[in-house]
Parts: C-alpha cells; structure tokens; sequence
C-alpha cells in the first residue's frame, strides 16, 4: 500500500485504529508501546447479543510469517476481558504460507481464539469500502452531510421577520427581502473515553471514568472548540441531516459557498487525545503511610484515552441582510431547520449607540431607516411620527426643542406656530407652562397675604 509505506510504525497504527473506528468497532483504543516498535490495537464488538474483545497485531512490514500469528494467539488467552476474544493481525506487506496455514488451521479447529489475517490488498478494499482516502497515512474527511440551512415550512428570510417582530412601528410583511447568503462550514463531532487508576502503597488515589462529547469547528488551522449552544445545535441535529447539494441550495439562496475541512480525522484525532490528556492531569493531595501529606501529579497516558467517534458534518451559516433606507441590518445564525443559534443581530441594535440586545425597546423611524432606542427617538411634531436624532432636522418654540423630519416640515410649523394664541404657544413647554401657572398663583397668593385679604 504505497501510500503508507514512508510511514512509522506509531504512524500506522493510528491509521489503523482509525480505519476500525471508521468500520464500525466500538472502543476502539491503543495499548502501550512496545520495545519492536508496535502498539496494538483493542477494540469491541458485538455479535448476535455477545460483546467481544478483539486483540488487533500491527506490522507495518514486507513480510509477516508464523511466529507473529503464534505469539498473537498467546496474548489473546492472557488478555483480561470477561467475555469471548479473537485476534487480527494487519500489514501493509504480506503472509508467508506458515503464517496463512496456522490462522487457518484455528479457524478450521473452532479454536475458541481465532485470528483474522489483513494484508496490504485487503487495506485497499477496506478503504474503498468505507469511502475513505488514504493520503500520506492520513484519513480524509470525505463528508457530503450537512444540518438544513433553513426550515422547509417556512419563508428563508422567516428568522428575519420574526426578529423585525420586536420593533416598534415597522410591519415585518412591509419589509424588503433580505439578500441571504449560506455558507456551510465543516464541524466535526468527538465522543472519547478516558479511563485510568492512580495509585501509590496505599491504594487507589484518583480514578478517572469519562466519557466525554465536544463539537470542533473544522476550518484551516487550529481546531477550536464550539460553544455549548453550537454543539448542542449540533449533536441534537445529526439524526435531521440532508445532502449537501449545493446546486440546489443555489435555488433558495443568493450566495452558496462551501469550505473544507481543514485537517484530516487523524489529526482530529491526536488534537483531542492531547486535550484531554492536559483536561484531566490534576494535582492530588493524599497521606502516606508514615502521616505525610503527599502532592501527587496524576496524568493519563495517551493509551488511557480512546476515541470513540469523529463525525463530520456541515453546519450552515446563514447571513441574510435587509436594506432599509440609509441602513443595512444584518441577522447571522447557525442553522439547522428550525433551530438557530443566533452570530449577529444587527436588528436589535441601536443605530445611534451601543445599546443592543433582545431586552430593549427599539423603534423604526420612517424618515430615514434608522432602528433606535429609547434615547434617540422622538416624536416629530407636525405629523405625531417617529423620528431618530439622527436625521431629524430641529429648533426650539418655547425654550423647548422640537424635532422634523426636513426643513419642509419645520417651515411649515414656524408658519403654524406664529398663528397660534399665546396660551396655545405655551403649551408647546407644558413644563414650563406648568410651572408659569404655578408660579402665577404663588404670587397672587402672596400679594393677599400681604395685603391682608387672607
């Protein structure tokens, strides 16, 4: 298998786990290394009801003979596991006849300890098999699955809607349509399980027993973890995926783009091993048998931690932005049918300040587009409408600002306004006509008090 053959022996092993993993072996994991370059592989699974060890031989060699199969055949009866065990033993090179003969011979003798013997030829066809590439050593990630990008019951632009829902003095069925654009990014799914005992001369110290499942985002470089609302979205999604066409998606959105995963599922792979590796390493603090306080630095091996799955899959990012006047209002979220994690809600967002948030009270003002909040929206005075500081054209009639939409409208209040009474130009401040009468009838009051009439 040409592609493995500049390869180390650590290398091919872990080709090899992941390639088990791949066809459907549960706990799949890795013992320790030994002296001949080897670590063998230990993985799971269950046939009509009966769960089964499987003890996995790698060499990654031109020739395997005799003596491997025995010494396999050996290590597979001292192998602690409650249950029935057989063997395999994979190369990238070949068996001689002795080696084919003896596995042979098991299988013909129902020894209660069979081994399987896989090749180089037979590698090619797992391969194909299991759709993957093999490309120096490395599983691709070959994935054509994404979440949906939108609800099939309803309107793309539905998201959008109902976030123009909470703002004041704007119908949604008014609204433009959104450009919208999807970009699905590839995420990767990780289940592994960490199990390990510590102990000193008196007894177990620290025990680790985890399973532990945490979504990646699996774009060009270093793997980053996705928030807990992300990989919720994500794993409570997987059962609801649908083909990753994107020709059709063509059909519903402006702008479709797809990107690659970054990093092959091996390096996944030992990026999660490594993680959890420094997640659980601890500091344990415990008495000796001489009544000393010992501080003990418990690290699981590699070997200790095995990854159970990696499942890729795209998750859509939707953008859709509406133009309204002199604004643009962006809604961004991660999809998947009806469910949505929400990037970026340029919607609830004051245009004019850096209020945001669902929590607040925004209006729309007609004027000029603008969504503001509570401290930059008035009342426009000739025609009793929203309008924002920002556009609003204003000047002050009885020492109190007004604002209008243009100078139109604000000559036209200068022309009503030198019509009007006095009293009715007053009340253009009722503050300050108020406090005019207030003040009015504390004199009058006094002017009687002093004059003695009360």
């Amino acid at each position: 298998m040409a592609v493995l053959d500049d390869l180390s022996g650590f290398e091919f092993e872990d080709v090899i786990e992941d390639v088990f993993r791949n066809l459907g072996y549960e706990n799949v994991r890795q013992a320790e290394r030994t002296a001949d370059e080897g670590r063998d592989v230990i993985m799971e699974e269950v046939v009509d009801g009966t769960r089964r060890a499987i003890i996995v031989e790698c060499k990654h060699t031109g020739t395997v003979g005799r003596p491997v199969v025995q010494k396999l055949h050996s290590a597979i009866a001292t192998f602690d596991f409650d249950g029935p065990k057989r063997g395999m033993v994979v190369t990238t090179g070949r068996f001689t006849n002795p080696a084919q003969e003896y596995a042979q011979r098991l299988q013909q003798n129902d020894d209660p300890h069979p081994i399987e013997l896989i090749d180089g030829e037979d590698l090619r066809e797992i391969a194909d098999e299991i759709g993957l590439d093999l490309y120096n050593g490395r599983i691709e990630i070959l994935c054509d699955e994404t979440l949906r990008p939108y609800d099939p019951a309803v309107d793309v632009d539905a998201p959008v809607q109902e976030a123009f829902r909470d703002i004041e003095h704007i119908e949604a069925a008014d609204l433009p349509v959104p450009h919208s654009q999807v970009t699905f990014r590839p995420v990767v799914a990780i289940t592994a399980d960490t199990n390990t005992v510590f102990e000193t001369s008196v007894g177990v110290i620290h025990r680790i027993n985890d399973r532990t499942q945490f979504v990646v985002h699996a774009e060009r470089g270093h793997p980053k973890v996705a928030d807990d609302d992300v990989a919720t979205l994500v794993t409570e999604n997987f059962h609801a995926t649908v083909p990753l066409d994107t020709g059709q998606f063509t059909e519903v959105f402006d702008d479709v783009e797809e990107r690659r995963f970054g990093q092959t599922q091996t390096e996944y792979k030992e990026w999660a091993v490594d993680r959890l590796q420094d997640y659980h390493t601890t500091t344990v603090t415990y008495t000796g048998d001489n009544n000393v306080t010992y501080n003990k630095t418990c690290e699981p091996n590699l070997s200790d931690i095995s990854v159970q799955s990696i499942e890729a899959v795209y998750l859509p990012e939707v953008r859709q932005t509406t133009e309204i006047l002199e604004y643009s209002y962006p809604y961004e979220h991660y999809a998947a049918g009806p469910s949505r994690v929400t990037l970026e809600d340029g919607i609830h967002r004051c245009v004019h300040c850096e209020t945001s948030g669902v929590d607040g009270t925004y209006t729309y003002c007609p004027n000029c587009g603008a969504i503001a909040c509570d401290s930059h929206i008035k009342t426009e005075r000739l025609e009793e409408e929203p309008v924002c500081t920002g556009c609003a054209v204003t000047e002050r009639f009885a020492l109190k600002t007004k604002y209008f939409y243009d100078e139109k409208n604000l000559e036209s209040f200068r022309e009503e306004y030198a019509e009007m009474p006095l009293h009715e130009k007053a009340m253009e401040n009722k503050l300050l006509a108020g406090g005019s009468v207030v003040a009015t009838l504390l004199i009058v009051l006094g002017v009687l008090v002093i004059g003695g009439i009360i």
